[in-house]
């Protein structure tokens, strides 16, 4: 078991499809797989380069360290990063399952429905909502420099609280997303490798631009935010690091949807570290210089690059500029959200739900929850966020003890697709659920203890900590995995 190969064979995937199992769930085989080292490479970047981030940056520049180390710490985060997908992903690469049935080996048929409703439902389809609407104001913003008159329309009246022109832009940008969601893996692998190359003259040319404008690169690095420092510079790394990884806490979990399509390990991992670090790097430059040389240059706080980007003069630099941004948003959400909704919906209901119709219910669901709501009301936004977060830091904590030290990446398919034969009884690992809401429990109970209540702002880092060594604990010791007898009388998968 030292090799790191694709473990699953055909036999694996026809007792899945026997089980009532559709085609998107079963186990993928190592002749199906068509992902290389330049897919993965490309897979991320659009994650990495999107609106949100480019909020987020502006809120670390405002802990009181200097641009440098605020560009470092953005680079190191990279690193955690990469572990994170990799390492959660080798579910999916050796034994070609989504992740809501790597849920299933870690939690039990039974057990893994909790963690899957909280990844795959509502925190995928809440940030589906959010990333849509927030691509949806870069839609009308560049609908807006080319047709002016369309803000006009309606005359400010609102539908469900939301402008006609806001909603309109809602409505196509909801409807593309929906369309590269619905076409898989494949799709987004097509769509990754055409932006990767837009994302590097797009950013790379606002890099220069920020530049140019200040007259070089002193300005941007001698900026000061004039904010007096709370913490060390140690723990302010830790800080951003964290948020990066509770940023990533969603995909990191689902990551086997997409290590399940790697031709080779080579492929799936040094793609997806190449592509993460190249992309943080570029990411931690040109959005320290964008930010900071946009604020000096029209000397105020500008730290929504849509907001840049509108102030432009140039119609075919601000339309390009657009173009790319909505495109890094689509990337982000179909792989961090539409694939893992559809996924889920389709493992809680196997015989009546497949991945496309699981993606268009999540769809649904995200038009319905009204998103503009919740971006009006930063405070439960972050709440929320903050909180899903903190679930998602042990789950995938959880999930990387069990693969790599409970059961050193030996999975028992059969186990895990068959209806009446569970690898726990009764069918919930205990060890994994226990160790899970603990060390979520942790870092949320840090905000009601003054003395503590900074740690929670590294709340990512410590439940997954939590998790992964209180899951050891537990699953070796005090609270050994119960299997069921009826294991026993079935020979071993894949003919051992």
């Amino acid at each position: 078991m030292d090799k790191y190969d694709i473990k699953v064979t055909k036999a694996d995937r026809e007792i899945a499809i026997n089980n009532g199992y559709s085609e998107d769930l079963a186990p993928v085989t190592k002749e199906k797989r068509t992902w290389n080292l330049f897919n993965y490479f490309t897979l991320w970047m659009g994650s990495v380069h999107n609106v949100p981030n480019y909020l987020a940056v502006g809120g670390f520049l405002f802990l009181g360290m200097s641009t440098v180390n605020v560009m470092l710490a953005l680079t190191l985060s990279s690193f955690g990063v990469m572990a994170l997908l990799i390492l959660n992903g080798m579910y999916g690469f050796e034994y070609g399952v989504p992740s809501s049935m790597s849920l299933r080996s870690t939690y039990g048929s039974k057990g893994a429905k909790l963690p899957g409703f909280l990844r795959g439902i509502v925190a995928a389809i809440m940030w589906y909502g959010l990333q849509t609407y927030a691509g949806s104001k870069a839609l009308l913003i560049l609908i807006s420099k080319i047709y002016p008159a369309f803000l006009n329309i309606g005359n400010g009246f609102e539908i469900i609280g939301i402008t006609i022109p806001g909603l309109i832009a809602f409505i196509l940008f909801w409807m593309i997303n929906l369309f590269i969601g619905l076409g898989g893996g494949e799709t987004i692998a097509k769509f990754t490798a055409i932006l990767n190359p837009l994302i590097y003259i797009v950013f790379g040319g606002m890099l220069i631009w920020s530049i140019k404008i200040n007259g070089g690169i002193s300005p941007i690095i001698n900026y000061s935010s004039g904010v007096t420092k709370e913490h060390s510079n140690f723990f302010i790394y830790l800080m951003i690091i964290s948020s990066v990884l509770s940023v990533w806490a969603a995909p990191g979990v689902s990551s086997s949807d997409f290590g399940r399509n790697a031709k080779n390990f080579k492929s799936y991992s040094l793609g997806q570290a190449l592509g993460l670090f190249i992309s943080y790097l570029l990411f931690a430059f040109s959005s320290v210089f964008i930010l900071v040389g946009s604020s000096l240059y029209y000397k105020t706080r500008m730290f929504d690059v849509l907001e840049i980007v509108n102030k432009w003069d140039n119609l075919f630099a601000i339309i390009f500029a657009l173009g790319v941004l909505l495109m890094t948003t689509i990337s982000t959400n179909a792989t961090g959200n539409i694939v893992p909704a559809g996924y889920q919906l389709a493992t809680l209901f196997p015989k009546k739900i497949d991945y496309k119709k699981g993606v268009v219910i999540a769809s649904i669901i995200s038009f319905l929850i009204c998103p503009w709501y919740l971006m009006k009301n930063e405070t439960s936004i972050y709440l929320f966020l903050d909180i899903i977060g903190s679930l998602m830091g042990p789950i995938a904590g959880t999930m990387i003890a069990h693969y790599f030290f409970v059961v050193k990446r030996d999975i028992w398919l059969t186990r895990i697709y068959a209806k009446e034969i569970h690898l726990y009884k009764p069918d919930i690992n205990y060890s994994a659920y226990l160790s899970t809401i603990l060390a979520a429990l942790v870092p949320i109970s840090f905000k009601f203890v003054p003395y503590l209540h900074s740690y929670s702002q590294v709340s990512w880092i410590i439940a997954f900590i939590v998790s992964f060594v209180l899951y050891l604990i537990l699953a070796k010791t005090i609270l050994r995995n119960k299997v069921d007898r009826k294991q026993q009388e079935m020979p071993p998968d894949r003919g051992e």
